[in-house]
């Protein structure tokens, strides 16, 4: 029987249906990790040329933002997180964010950040191969993942709702208290 299983999904794998298998595992937003599981690890090489681990980060509260320059309703939320979420927090050492550029190359980042004025971390990820730890290859951006000192996701986000983003201000607050 397990001999069988595995013919099965390698078969399944060589015929694509395993694509198929991932996309039932998403939630309606595109997610395929869900709250309460340990954040996905990855190495993500930032604007500055800092190559960073999220798991380096255990101990603080991480905000993870994805987006990409085409992005429009990325460039309207990057602002509010700068002023509401980065300013206010930037200099608490239990906290990092890091905005995860999806598939673009590095001067293409460096001048969308400087567009939309951020001055948080913005991190690079080719072929959006982190971002696909997340979520659905395919899936939207913007979407902001929140993990606590532990490791563990809290918060998913998908858009900008301001209702959302205000409950999302609100549990950063909440954690680093």
């Amino acid at each position: 029987m397990k001999q069988l299983r595995l013919w099965l999904l390698g078969l399944f794998a060589l015929c694509g249906i395993a694509a198929v298998a991932q996309e039932a595992k998403a939630d309606s937003t595109g997610y395929i990790v869900k709250v309460g599981q340990t954040a996905p690890d990855f190495t993500v090489t930032l604007t500055d040329g800092k190559t960073v681990k999220l798991s380096d980060f255990r101990g603080k509260v991480v905000m993870l933002q994805f987006t990409a320059s085409w992005c429009g309703v990325c460039r309207k939320e990057m602002p509010f997180i700068e002023k509401d979420i980065w300013q206010k927090h930037k200099s608490d050492p239990d906290f990092m964010l890091m905005g995860i550029d999806r598939d673009e190359p590095l001067n293409k980042v460096i001048a969308f950040g400087k567009s939309t004025g951020v001055t948080y971390p913005l991190g690079l990820d080719p072929g959006a191969d982190i971002f696909a730890k997340y979520a659905l290859r395919q899936a939207g951006i913007t979407r902001n993942v929140l993990i606590d000192k532990e490791g563990r996701i809290v918060m998913l986000t998908r858009l900008y709702n301001p209702e959302e983003f205000s409950s999302l201000v609100r549990k950063i607050d909440e954690l680093l208290k």
